[in-house]
């Protein structure tokens, strides 16, 4: 791996039971497991929380280097006071990607003859319950056109704010002060100097990281106020040799967040697949995500989960409490703690918004340089739908069977069985033969054969 890494960051279980119609019967879904950044080699996160002009950004680090020669450059808005940077608790990120992740639940087929029925369409989800501070000293390089606003030592960080005139000169800098900036890294600077942005760059401080007692980096959460809401990507595109992961967390008081400037669509849902997936789970959402990805020709932004914070249906994870979501930089909520979001002159104060709204997006972004030109840009909405990339095992009733709906039933089953295998094969690309020899086998018919002409005569 190479030993410096530019991270893409913006400024920068549960039983829940199922209830069918009144006159249907209710199904227990079992929560059985989640599509969680583990299932990828390297996927960076960043969690925004965001509320009018106002951002608290998590960048988490995902970097597997040696610490000392660590360093991020992200493109930020404005120059950040030391009282607007913070180091995170790497948790948060791993309870947001918990609760958010994609989930496979189950279901148990009763007896048909103790329900009285065998239509077992799959029952519809539950309703949802109602839910800086000091003077620089500013250090000029006017030869190269690169400005040192301000630095910091923050945590087992130690952080500069640059301004730059030119890709030039920021990348020649950078590199003679022990950066080691890809090659090509100006033209991807220069669209950012263009727009007058500034540049937060930080390295690790190895005496300082000595004294966390941490075996890896936590990650850094800055406070801003800007009317950009997006996230510049393009840095992060100077190493990769192929496609790259980003999961986006999204914390707001509103609704759904999505990208404006390229097209957001929800990742497939809903669908029974069959009952040995469970123990292929993580191949079943790394196949089925491929196709999705190559099937909108890789080039759109994924919703994977879309939910009101305070509760779950199914839970992969339990929702985060207000002291958790602080930490995650969700300022609007009452009370808020201090130390949650950065206040002082230069930062911002909680405004007012309401109390207990919490809004989560989960977005996800496999991207390279030919298919996403342009960095995310950003919306909130007012839409509160909620969405979940939610797939279903439903385990066939095996007892022996008692009563004509019972037979019935069973001779359903291979139909059943084989729609389960044709959805896996569109969502994975997965050969259908393979599939077919996995399921379930059925145990013929074995009533005399005058109950069984019986049966064909008076119907199903």
């Amino acid at each position: 791996m190479k030993p410096f890494r530019i991270l893409i960051t913006l400024f920068l279980t549960c039983l829940v039971c199922l209830v069918v119609a009144p006159e249907a019967w209710a199904f227990c879904g079992f929560y059985v497991a989640k599509a969680d950044t583990k299932l990828y080699n390297q996927a960076s996160q960043v969690a925004i929380a965001r509320a009018g002009k106002r951002t608290v950004l998590t960048m988490a680090n995902d970097y597997q280097g040696e610490v000392k020669d660590f360093a991020i450059v992200v493109p930020v808005p404005v120059v950040l006071r030391k009282d607007q940077i913070k180091v995170a608790d790497p948790k948060i990120i791993e309870r947001l990607d918990a609760f958010s992740a994609p989930r496979l639940v189950e279901y148990f087929d009763e007896d048909p003859c103790e329900q009285g029925m065998y239509d077992r369409a799959m029952p519809p989800r539950a309703a949802a319950a109602p839910s800086a501070a000091q003077e620089s000293n500013r250090v000029r390089q006017d030869s190269l056109g690169v400005t040192v606003e301000a630095r910091y030592t923050v945590g087992e960080y130690d952080i500069l704010l640059l301004s730059a005139k030119e890709s030039d000169g920021l990348q020649t800098w950078l590199t003679q002060n022990g950066y080691k900036i890809p090659r090509g890294a100006n033209q991807l600077l220069k669209p950012y100097i263009r727009q007058k942005l500034k540049f937060f760059v930080a390295k690790v401080n190895l005496s300082e990281y000595d004294k966390t007692g941490y075996q890896s980096l936590r990650p850094l959460q800055i406070a801003y106020e800007s009317p950009r809401f997006m996230l510049p990507i393009r840095l992060g595109m100077i190493n990769a040799n192929a496609a790259q992961d980003l999961l986006i967390y999204v914390l707001s008081p509103q609704g759904q967040t999505e990208v404006t400037n390229y097209r957001t669509v929800k990742v497939p849902s809903e669908t029974e697949i069959p009952v040995f997936v469970k123990n292929e789970f993580s191949d079943f959402y790394r196949a089925m995500f491929q196709t999705a990805y190559d099937r909108e020709d890789r080039k759109v932004a994924f919703m994977e989960y879309a939910w009101d914070m305070s509760n779950c249906d199914p839970c992969s994870a339990e929702p985060l409490s207000q002291a958790e979501l602080k930490q995650a930089g969700v300022f609007w909520l009452d009370n808020p703690d201090s130390d949650a979001m950065p206040q002082s002159s230069g930062g911002f104060r909680p405004g007012r918004f309401p109390s207990s709204s919490v809004f989560i997006t989960r977005l996800h972004v496999r991207y390279t340089r030919d298919k996403f030109p342009e960095d995310l840009v950003f919306q909130e909405t007012g839409n509160r739908n909620l969405f979940q990339g939610r797939y279903v095992l439903r385990h066939a009733f095996t007892g022996e069977p008692k009563c004509q709906a019972a037979y019935q039933y069973r001779r359903s089953l291979p139909r059943q069985f084989e729609q389960q295998a044709q959805n896996l094969a569109r969502l994975t690309g997965w050969n259908i033969q393979d599939i077919r020899k996995k399921l379930p086998q059925i145990r013929a018919d074995v009533r005399p054969f005058w109950q069984q002409l019986l049966s064909s005569l008076i119907g199903k």
